[in-house]
């Protein structure tokens, strides 16, 4: 598995160092295909293309078919994200209380929308179906190499300053 990277510069061995435990443990595992996924984007923030095949080739699955599944579900991203994760819940208490307006006062402040990073690569917008924070209604998680913050209650306005202040920390 020493094959040249798609960057050309590096072996694929190199590039995936950190992911090679994983693959020790659960290439030989049927049905641990997820559970491979889950730890490689934990460990590089997505699933690359290189590192679909890396995956492939030490488990044997086509990466047609890993790719199928990374693409079914949605937790899995396939293009890198911002330092960021803004994880905006659309559930239904959080639909009711107005994530909609949320979500157009994130848009509308950071440029971007639903599922696409600001050009400085600091923000990712994601929208999720519940955040399971129903009594916070509405509510957005931001994940970042930091850990997991979650606000709740938001106005229009408060979204923008709580942004403001996580830019100040970029």
């Amino acid at each position: 598995m020493n094959e040249k990277c798609c960057c050309g510069d590096h072996t694929m061995d190199q590039q995936f160092t950190e992911l090679a435990p994983v693959l020790d443990k659960y290439a030989k595992v049927p049905g641990s295909l997820i559970t491979i996924l889950q730890k490689a984007q934990d460990i590089y923030g997505y699933l690359s293309m290189d590192a679909i095949n890396y995956i492939s080739q030490a488990t044997g699955i086509k990466p047609a078919k890993i790719y199928g599944v990374a693409t079914f579900y949605s937790q899995f991203r396939l293009k890198p994200v911002g330092k960021y994760l803004i994880m905006l819940c659309k559930g239904t208490a959080c639909h009711v209380n107005g994530a909609d307006t949320i979500e157009e006062s994130i848009c509308e402040y950071l440029e971007i929308k639903d599922g696409e990073t600001t050009k400085d690569g600091v923000f990712t917008l994601n929208n999720v179906a519940c955040l399971g924070c129903c009594s916070l209604a509405p509510v957005m998680m931001v994940k970042s190499a930091d850990g997991d913050e979650t606000y709740g209650n938001l106005t229009k306005d408060s979204v923008k300053e709580v942004l403001a202040e996580i830019r100040e920390r970029a």
